[in-house]
C-alpha cells in the first residue's frame, strides 16, 4: 500500500472493524470491548488495518489485542503498532508493560519483551479475563520496562 498508515486511539465506532481483525488473528474478543479507551487502530484510507490495546492496572498494563490485517504482516507495520502502544501506555503512567501470547513471542522478545513466569506477573493482571481462562495456560508470560 502506497498511502501512509494512520495511528490514531480507537473510538466506538471503530470496534466492528477491531473486532473483524481479531476474529481474523484469531485473538480473543472477551474483555476487549471494556478496554477500548486503551485501543490504538492503524489505518489507509479510512480502513483499518490493525490494532492493540491494553488493560491498565495502576502502574501496569497488560498488552492485548494486537493484530495486524494478514497482506501487511511483515512490513513493519506491527513494530509501529507496538511503538504507538507503548507511547500511549508511557503517557498514561505505565511503566511496565505485560501480555501473554500464543504464537508471537518472537515478535515480542525482537522488541524488548522478556519471557517470564506466569505466577510472576502481578496479582491485578492475573485477575483479568486474559489470565482467568481467555488465553491458555501454555502461552507465553513476558514482559518489557517503559
Amino acid at each position: 500500500m502506497k498511502n501512509e498508515m494512520t495511528f490514531r486511539p480507537a473510538t466506538p465506532a471503530d470496534w466492528p472493524g477491531i473486532e473483524e481483525l481479531l476474529v481474523a488473528a484469531r485473538l480473543p474478543l472477551e474483555g476487549a470491548a471494556d478496554h477500548l479507551q486503551n485501543f490504538v487502530v492503524g489505518e489507509v484510507g479510512g480502513h483499518l488495518l490493525c490494532t492493540g490495546g491494553f488493560e491498565q492496572y495502576a502502574v501496569t498494563a497488560l498488552l492485548r489485542s494486537v493484530a495486524v490485517d494478514a497482506s501487511l504482516r511483515g512490513t513493519g507495520v506491527g513494530q509501529q503498532l507496538l511503538q504507538n502502544l507503548r507511547l500511549q501506555a508511557k503517557e498514561r503512567g505505565v511503566v511496565e508493560l505485560y501480555l501473554l501470547t500464543t504464537t508471537a513471542a518472537a515478535f515480542f522478545s525482537k522488541r524488548g519483551f522478556s519471557e517470564i513466569a506466569r505466577a510472576d506477573t502481578p496479582s491485578a493482571l492475573q485477575a483479568s479475563r486474559e489470565f482467568q481462562g481467555v488465553c491458555p495456560a501454555s502461552a507465553t508470560a513476558m514482559v518489557a520496562k517503559l
